[in-house]
């Protein structure tokens, strides 16, 4: 039974026991009176099954002939196997005269197991409170936008804004790329200190898109790391990537600021290159961090210090692993260098620091090397040459190339016995 029939025959029930009047059974069930009378009288008959409706299970009296149902369906999967019950229903309805609901089409559909176009579902968004400590999670992303309104070369904003406090760190690039991120990283780093976890997007600089070594997967790794995941992971901060803007919201809310905000800032200092945007940066963020920033929930900065035995500079650098050559030589990014001190090892770190500096490096131990200019070439075996055979062809001008009647030799014309006898030769001088 439903909900309003439990209710009715509850009040029927009331009113056969004299409890209550029809009438008033009939107003609190919203029936007239003469209806509750036939309830009633079927209830005392029937029993409780006399509340139901007599159609209850039985095909309804105004539904679609089951003759145009299967002509719907032949023509929906012959036609139109790829449009939609709303389109398609249009288009019953315009080419084939069927006028056909297309919640009815689309329940055709589901009966007949008839796959069709259906609507991509909305992704769950749900509401995410803030941290609750300074420090326990920053977000951080790049921001490609004419900051500059053509006055100057085309920057990218690194920006870093505490999840907790709102508290910004900002600065401009002139790409958005690893070294970049590091660099920012450490303004934030030694501004603040070393966060636990950082939030962003998938982009390459954050996420390695290649798959993993055999030495990673031999140390439990699933997916290979990046240059700033590698600097995060030795820095013991987490890395958290976000699966879709909206999620990063602070974020990409602080730039849709800034890109109002700090752009006019910009145009009043006559910025025009990436050192001056810096400096009225620098300017602008401190007015900012004093106006927007919220309190915590919790006063406890979460915050670590850099370790005094930690060099900042060897994590937050970009790491490659190169082969040391028999002669003691390391090759990279185009460079050769020579290693002064004897290594049993078969490889080096080079770590190209964000000064541009190169520094190799060994089981934890730098190592002295000096830049080879060029690496002497090898002689060439004397190799014999090869005559390469052509064909002759003849000039333009030569005879050969001239027409043959003109180069066919004239006929031999035997002489007449009467001119031999005036004593004529036997034969014709030839020009």
């Amino acid at each position: 039974m439903k909900p309003h029939e439990i209710k009715r025959l509850h009040l029927i029930g009331q009113a056969l026991d004299k409890k209550i009047s029809q009438k008033q059974a009939a107003e609190v069930a919203g029936l007239s009176p003469r209806q509750m009378r036939r309830l009633m009288k079927r209830v005392e008959t029937e029993g409780d099954r006399g509340i139901l409706h007599r159609r209850r299970g039985k095909p309804s009296n105004r539904r679609i002939a089951d003759k145009i149902k299967q002509k719907v369906l032949a023509l929906f999967e012959k036609h139109y196997p790829d449009y939609g019950p709303t389109l398609a229903s249009e288009k019953l309805h315009e080419r084939h005269r069927i006028e056909i609901h297309p919640e009815t089409l689309r329940l055709w559909l589901r009966q007949a197991r008839l796959p069709y176009k259906q609507r991509k579902a909305r992704p769950h968004r749900q509401w995410r409170q803030r941290r609750s400590c300074f420090g326990e999670m920053v977000q951080l992303d790049g921001s490609h936008h004419d900051w500059l309104e053509g006055r100057g070369p085309k920057l990218v904003l690194m920006g870093y804004i505490d999840d907790a406090t709102s508290t910004v760190e900002a600065r401009f690039y002139d790409h958005e790329g690893t070294v970049p991120a590091l660099d920012s990283f450490r303004n934030w780093v030694e501004r603040y200190g070393i966060p636990c976890s950082v939030y962003l997007d998938k982009h390459t600089t954050y996420r390695s898109p290649q798959a993993p070594t055999v030495e990673e997967q031999l140390r439990g790794q699933e997916q290979s790391q990046s240059q700033f995941q590698r600097a995060m992971s030795e820095l013991g901060v987490e890395v958290i990537h976000a699966h879709s803007p909206a999620a990063k919201g602070r974020i990409e809310r602080l730039f849709q600021t800034l890109q109002d905000r700090l752009v006019k800032e910009l145009r009043l200092a006559g910025a025009s290159t990436l050192a001056e945007a810096n400096q009225v940066l620098q300017r602008y963020l401190p007015f900012y961090n004093e106006r927007f920033r919220v309190q915590a929930a919790q006063p406890t900065d979460l915050h670590r210090r850099v370790p005094a035995r930690l060099d900042l500079e060897t994590v937050l650098c970009l790491k490659t692993q190169r082969r040391l050559n028999a002669d003691s030589t390391v090759q990279h990014d185009g460079q050769l260098y020579l290693v002064q001190d004897r290594l049993k090892a078969q490889t080096v770190m080079v770590h190209q620091r964000l000064d541009g500096s190169i520094h190799l490096r060994c089981h934890k131990r730098g190592l002295s090397y000096r830049l080879v200019p060029q690496r002497p070439r090898k002689a060439q075996p004397r190799v014999k040459p090869v005559r390469v055979k052509t064909t002759y062809r003849p000039a333009a001008a030569h005879p050969w190339r001239g027409s043959y009647k003109r180069l066919r030799p004239a006929r031999h014309s035997r002489t007449p016995i009467r001119a031999l006898a005036r004593g004529a030769p036997p034969f014709p001088k030839l020009p």
